[in-house]
């Protein structure tokens, strides 16, 4: 009772200072700061009161357009130290996985605040669009920037999904970008985007987007014994990757005196088919059906109260619903029909003080509610509290950055039936350093250490004949050195250059792992695994000028040994664990001529061992590559900018498996037109 008692006085505590700061926000936004700021037009753009220590992976612009993704899935491949796990097809499942350490582990931000799943902690990247982003970036460790809530402390690695802002130019006061796409997927995918300059200080954007297709595509496959006779070989369809789904989204922008705020509105909704794995030379279309309909309201404001003290306030209600029905199962034990329903509520107050001009300090406090109902038999109905206090400073001296936070986590989990888990109370610190010596100012080198847990889902606690209450938190230990260059040149052919290394170890201990319980059919989880990550990534790009032709190369490459050291008794000891490949990268190169674009992209992930863990033959999963073409063409009409976009993807028609048994499509063709108005 103490303990539960101590939980609900933080949690209030917590609330109690979001109040507050919330009617000092407001009893002081009338007041002038003499700031400095720039201003544009009515808007007010501050300067950052962060110093950059780590430099994310970041895609944005144009960009994005030409890399032939059609989700942010598609998008991060190109990055390195990614593992992304794709279920085949439009429809299928993606997930992300940031040097080994685990989806879970993976913050997932749209427009500054995180997308939750506590059920089982995955984010379906596949889900997101690119039509309206403006930037993805990728930090390994966290973001470094303390003006910033708890939450974006508690992660290994964090993805930031930044949507468009409106921008109008001269005396425009409205912007319609009318999108169309199809594919040799039968694929039907027209959206729009509206955005409306209320005032100077005002504009509001609208965009929908629908998606149907039915999936099917060719794909060959084939299977081996171990003794290497050929089981079979043959050219099928995928018939269960069908999808129809409907994305809207609002949001309503502003500036005050020295501050902004928004507001933004997001629904998802989609029935698809979920594939199912190619098994015993089965092809047909036996896989689940999945419904679910996604709907958040989230709102951000930030305001400078004083020359050196900013505020910032941030809140979220995110619903949750999904129908779940596994054919699959259904043909062998039992047919699985399942409905969840999820909801989030969150808040969040963060506070940035300017000691010196060179050193900052920051005090954030999140507090996260989440249930979750389902309709199975003897389920917890389990509700989890969370508070996240964060304190962070970083300072400047000459060339010599550093950034210092620790982070506490402090849960506590309420149940209808069964037993709940313990409080959770974790203290969690991290370091960020960076140098640039002073005889190549274009050099940056920097190196960082975090640790950081995840808890465990709901899923992992409560799951119907899975789950385990005794559960503890999966901790992640991160040790990382780097170095950034970049330089610009004034030669007429090579304009610019940069290049970003990192080496990097990992260590999960407490690894939350599935095992057999009595039969195939009985799971249960369990603190067992420890796996050790040693690894390098490497990113480097360019800019070329020949004649009236721009060329800008991009390469990125990973290195990964992650081995399982959990047990030296077990068979696979030491081996790599599964789905992680040891080499893996891809190269791009992007042509712009007046108006054409021309766009290749290649993609490699080397040899990979399945989910059997031992690292033997059968097991042995064979490395894969795609090559992939784009041509764009833009035209004016009557003032208006028309786009037209080809692209061919997997030119070579390679057949290959992301996950094993999950067939990808072979060659096929997209056609995209771009009206803006």
């Amino acid at each position: 009772m103490a303990a539960k008692l101590t939980t609900s006085a933080i949690h209030k505590a917590v609330f109690t200072i979001l109040v507050i700061t919330s009617q000092f926000l407001s009893s002081q936004t009338k007041k002038k700061d003499s700031v400095q700021e720039e201003s544009i037009k009515g808007i007010n753009l501050y300067k950052k009161n962060f110093k950059e220590i780590l430099p994310a992976q970041t895609l944005q612009g144009e960009q994005l357009e030409r890399l032939n993704s059609h989700s942010v899935a598609d998008a991060l491949r190109y990055f390195s130290g990614v593992q992304i796990k794709d279920y085949g097809g439009i429809g299928g499942l993606k997930t992300i996985n940031v040097r080994s350490l685990g989806s879970q582990h993976v913050g997932v931000f749209y427009d500054g605040i995180q997308l939750g799943n506590a059920q089982n902690g995955l984010v379906d990247l596949g889900r997101y669009s690119l039509d309206d982003l403006e930037e993805i970036s990728l930090y390994n460790g966290q973001k470094s920037e303390i003006f910033q809530p708890a939450k974006d402390f508690g992660s290994s690695g964090s993805i930031y999904l930044q949507p468009k802002t409106p921008v109008f130019k001269g005396t425009r006061k409205t912007n319609l970008v009318i999108r169309a796409k199809s594919a040799s997927i039968d694929l039907f995918n027209p959206s729009l985007r509206l955005e409306q300059k209320i005032s100077d200080r005002v504009s509001a954007s609208v965009s929908a987007e629908f998606m149907q297709s039915d999936g099917i595509y060719r794909f060959r496959y084939a299977k081996k014994y171990p003794d290497g006779k050929q089981a079979y070989d043959t050219i099928a369809k995928r018939q269960d990757s069908d999808i129809k789904a409907k994305r809207f989204e609002t949001s309503l922008n502003g500036t005050l005196n020295n501050g902004s705020w928004n507001i933004r509105g997001y629904g998802y909704i989609s029935d698809r088919g979920m594939p199912a794995p190619i098994v015993n030379g089965r092809f047909g279309g036996r896989g689940a059906r999945l419904s679910d309909e996604n709907y958040f309201v989230q709102a951000n404001l930030r305001k400078k109260l004083f020359p050196k003290f900013e505020t910032q306030l941030k809140a979220k209600f995110a619903y949750d619903y999904t129908h779940f029905m596994d054919t699959v199962r259904s043909q062998l034990i039992i047919r699985t029909d399942n409905t969840y329903i999820q909801r989030e509520l969150y808040l969040s107050s963060s506070n940035i003080y300017s000691i010196t001009p060179n050193w900052d300090v920051s005090l954030s406090g999140d507090f996260q509610y989440n249930n979750l109902d389902a309709d199975l038999d003897n389920f917890s109905y389990p509700t989890r509290y969370t508070t996240l206090v964060a304190l962070a400073t970083t300072y400047q001296w000459n060339r010599f950055k550093i950034l210092g936070s620790l982070l506490g986590t402090f849960t506590f989990e309420e149940v209808r039936k069964n037993k709940r888990p313990g409080d959770s109370r974790e203290w969690t610190p991290a370091v960020f350093m960076s140098y640039q010596p002073e005889i190549i100012p274009e050099l940056t080198l920097r190196a960082f250490y975090k640790r950081i847990f995840r808890l465990p889902t709901f899923n992992d606690l409560y799951y119907t004949n899975i789950g385990n209450t005794y559960l503890k938190p999966e901790f992640t230990n991160q040790y990382d050195v780097g170095f950034t260059y970049q330089k610009n040149y004034k030669n007429r052919f090579f304009t610019s250059f940069y290049a970003k290394v990192d080496g990097y170890y990992n260590k999960v201990q407490d690894k939350i792992i599935a095992a057999p319980n009595g039969s195939m059919f009985r799971w249960l989880m369990m603190n067992l695994g420890l796996v050790e990550i040693i690894g390098a990534d490497v990113n480097v790009q360019a800019e070329m000028q020949l004649g009236k032709v721009k060329l800008r190369p991009l390469l990125s490459y990973t290195y990964q040994s992650a081995r399982d050291m959990t047990d030296p008794e077990d068979t696979f000891y030491k081996n790599q664990i599964p789905y992680t490949p040891w080499h893996s990268g891809s190269f791009s190169l992007m042509t712009d001529y007046k108006d054409w674009s021309f766009n290749y992209s290649a993609m490699y992930v080397g040899k990979r061992y399945d989910v059997n863990q031992d690292n033997i033959q059968y097991n042995y999963v064979q490395p894969w590559y795609t090559h992939d073409l784009s041509v764009q063409k833009k035209f004016n009409w009557v003032n208006h900018q028309f786009k037209v976009s080809l692209e061919m993807n997997n030119i070579f028609n390679q057949y290959y498996d992301v996950v094993i048994n999950y067939p990808m499509p072979g060659r096929n063709f997209k056609l995209i037109l771009n009206f803006t108005l």
